[in-house]
């Protein structure tokens, strides 16, 4: 079991944090004191993520085809997870996203062998390291994981593509050990409509998508609605008999017009189904001013590079782009995270939200604060700043996203 002391924290605030019935002002701490007790938290309670892209990090190298392995098992000077930074952060069960790009939808096949092997690939990560990670399939595996000290591994399949054009493949999928898969991802595939496709090809889900949802709850399989449409989200919703996660979304009133992230008519009706919005910690996932400096940025950069005959892979090239980039776009800070928090709380309740990070998979656009796993601290110590308890936190981390993975469990179990 996690445990981590500091000499410098008075007794009565080391008793305070560790009792979860705790009536401990935080906000009346300093801003030093309020750390230590987030640290503790962190490293006290389960922390599940529900989205690191470490698998496809692992195949490839600046997402192209390049290296079929990366030792996470010690720290990485680059991405933002690895073992070391993990245990430094309190993450114990980062979902490991089995992400199948919208490309491979037009081969048949492609989409399915993708997925099957950076599963593998996972697995063998928990069988290389088995000191270090475990893979997990329940909440039960994860509190078994968290009590020896090790990692979990839940998996998700970021795309449903992956299913091909088969139903049975989502019972195959959940027998190889994915626990969510997120319907759509950047264009409309067989099963509905994304929310970054303009083409609207089905109107929502299709009716394929409708049988694919229904085969999800009876195998017991969450289902993930980031990435959808937002027809495709009420769609999904209208059919499910279980609760629901969106596994990386944000809040659309700081994005206006970004369908990626979730209205609050959507965040409602989610809460209205018991499910779990997780959120995203992207720079252009929660402010649209980073977002839309960020677009100018990129023409900027492009421009550079052709004038100056040079590519992204060169190291002059890299120092401009990162120099320029920070001096005409200030990332997002983790307070800009913790306002997407605060607006789900007092729209629907403490109930309805998660961690859903996508790290290793929104590149160098993340908060200053929250640059990589080894950071949750700082967004709990920022949480408990604005007057979150000890439980609220634990929901956050764990508790509200096991409601839903067992509420779909148990649905699972009584069809059969």
């Amino acid at each position: 079991m996690k445990k981590l002391l500091f000499a410098s924290v008075p007794v009565w605030l080391f008793l305070a944090c560790a009792d979860p019935g705790s009536t401990v002002d935080y906000t009346q701490m300093s801003d030093e004191e309020r750390l230590k007790a987030a640290t503790e938290i962190a490293q006290s309670t389960i922390m599940v993520d529900g989205h690191v892209d470490l698998p496809y990090r692992m195949k490839v190298g600046g997402f192209t085809l390049q290296r079929e392995i990366l030792d996470v098992s010690v720290r990485t000077p680059d991405g933002n997870f690895d073992y070391p930074r993990s245990k430094e952060g309190g993450l114990d069960a980062p979902f490991m996203s089995i992400y199948i790009p919208a490309g491979n939808q037009a081969i048949p096949g492609a989409s399915k062998a993708l997925a099957d092997s950076l599963i593998l690939m996972t697995e063998r990560l928990a069988s290389t390291f088995t000191d270090k990670f475990a893979m997990a399939y329940s909440p039960a595996d994860i509190e078994a994981n968290f009590n020896k000290g090790l990692i979990s591994l839940p998996m998700g399949m970021e795309n449903g593509a992956g299913i091909e054009d088969d139903l049975a493949n989502v019972e195959y999928f959940h027998k190889r050990g994915i626990r969510y898969i997120t319907l759509t991802h950047g264009k409309d595939n067989l099963i509905g409509d994304a929310s970054y496709d303009t083409m609207g090809t089905y109107g929502g889900l299709s009716e394929f998508g409708e049988k694919v949802v229904a085969e999800m709850n009876r195998v017991g399989i969450m289902v993930d609605l980031s990435h959808v449409s937002d027809n495709t989200f009420r769609d999904a919703l209208a059919i499910t008999k279980v609760p629901v996660i969106a596994s990386h979304s944000s809040v659309r009133k700081f994005t206006p017009g970004f369908e990626r992230n979730m209205s609050d008519e959507l965040i409602q009706a989610m809460a209205k189904n018991g499910g779990v919005m997780m959120i995203n910690f992207g720079g252009s996932f929660i402010d649209s001013a980073y977002a839309a400096g960020s677009a100018k940025v990129r023409e900027h950069i492009v421009n550079w590079l052709a004038e100056n005959n040079l590519s992204r892979s060169d190291s002059a090239a890299q120092a401009y782009i990162k120099e320029y980039s920070e001096k005409n776009n200030p990332f997002p800070t983790v307070q800009r995270v913790a306002d997407h928090f605060d607006h789900v709380v007092k729209l629907v309740g403490i109930d309805y939200v998660g961690l859903g990070s996508d790290f290793d998979g929104v590149g160098d656009s993340l908060p200053t604060g929250l640059k990589d796993v080894s950071m949750f601290p700082n967004l709990i110590a920022e949480l408990l700043k604005r007057g979150y308890s000890r439980e609220d936190i634990e929901k956050i981390c764990y508790k509200n996203v096991f409601r839903v993975w067992k509420a779909v469990e148990d649905y699972a179990a009584s069809q059969k």
